[in-house]
């Protein structure tokens, strides 16, 4: 499976992993899931390669670098015609990686985010609490008549039991669809900050009632593992032309950067940053975002190292 869009650049121009790296990039080349555009598989790559505009890499807020703390782990090698084929193979390439690294997972569609949820609901022992941002809910109950795909795994996650509903906060949705999947989370006991809520809130102070509330949760279940899972298409288009489901009215790059800085210090356990498809981007936009997020919460868990430890059960 050494298909030619597996990506042969490292992010941040990282060594790869070693027992001396605890934070590691891995790609997962796989867009077998859209439903519209696709071209998500050559996201890693592009992701990438955008780091690289990042220089020292020494984060202006956090002040901290990943530079010599994050390794390089490559795509994983996968099928690429078969999602059931191809979350199969993720098991036994996942697990190792994520007992052994704090991971950082480029997509990809978003369909790559229910194998990750259980791959650490495994590990950990317990459900986990999620921040989701996206323009779209992803809790269809089947995918245009296919049982799964990249618009179903939120509703498929809460269904098996992967993370708390209660702690499970989506940001940015935005798009058209059935108000039984829109509010689908919401009925579950989670929190949903749509586009139209978020609109003309970009700084810490503005967007404070969105960060507390997601705060409280999460304090109400005694603060459990989080998974952070980011849709690069929860950003307009006019930040993140290069997607397979552009929505407009979407956030700013400057609300995405603040929530994550603000929320650095949550006990999280593992991200991803998906849909990212470089065939529709204009002057890498997109990709610039994207590199930018991770290299963001990267820096956010450097920073805050020595906090809250997670508890396996």
């Amino acid at each position: 499976m050494t298909f030619a869009f597996l990506a042969h650049t490292a992010f941040l121009k990282a060594a790869p992993i070693s027992a001396a790296t605890p934070y590691a990039v891995a790609g997962i080349a796989w867009d077998g899931a859209v439903t519209n555009r696709p071209g998500a598989r050559f996201g890693p790559r592009a992701i990438r390669e955008a780091s690289h505009m990042l220089c020292d890499a020494i984060h202006p807020h956090f002040d901290v670098t990943p530079l010599g703390k994050v390794g390089e782990a490559g795509d994983l090698p996968l099928p690429n015609t078969s999602l059931s084929a191809m979350r199969a193979a993720m098991v036994p390439l996942v697990d190792p990686l994520l007992r052994a690294h704090h991971m950082c997972w480029l997509g990809g569609d978003h369909s790559i985010t229910l194998p990750l949820l259980r791959a650490y609901r495994e590990w950990l022992g317990r459900p986990l609490g999620v921040i989701h941002f996206d323009a779209h809910c992803d809790t269809w109950q089947d995918h245009f008549g296919e049982p799964s795909g990249h618009g179903t795994w939120v509703y498929e996650a809460i269904q098996e039991g992967l993370v708390i509903p209660e702690c499970f906060t989506q940001i940015g949705i935005r798009s058209s669809g059935a108000r039984a999947a829109r509010d689908y989370v919401r009925e579950q006991g989670g929190q949903i900050f749509t586009g139209r809520d978020l609109r003309g809130l970009e700084s810490p102070r503005q967007l404070a009632p969105l960060l507390a509330a997601i705060r409280e949760r999460l304090a109400q279940h005694d603060h459990p593992p989080m998974y952070l899972t980011l849709d690069i298409d929860c950003l307009d288009p006019a930040y993140a032309p290069g997607t397979g489901t552009p929505e407009p009215g979407g956030m700013s790059s400057n609300q995405v950067l603040s929530i994550l800085e603000e929320l650095a210090d949550l006990p999280f356990v593992g991200m991803d940053c998906v849909e990212v498809a470089p065939p529709y981007d204009h002057a890498e936009l997109s990709s610039q975002a994207a590199a930018a997020f991770v290299w963001t919460y990267l820096c956010g868990r450097i920073a805050h190292e020595g906090g809250a430890k997670i508890q396996l059960r």
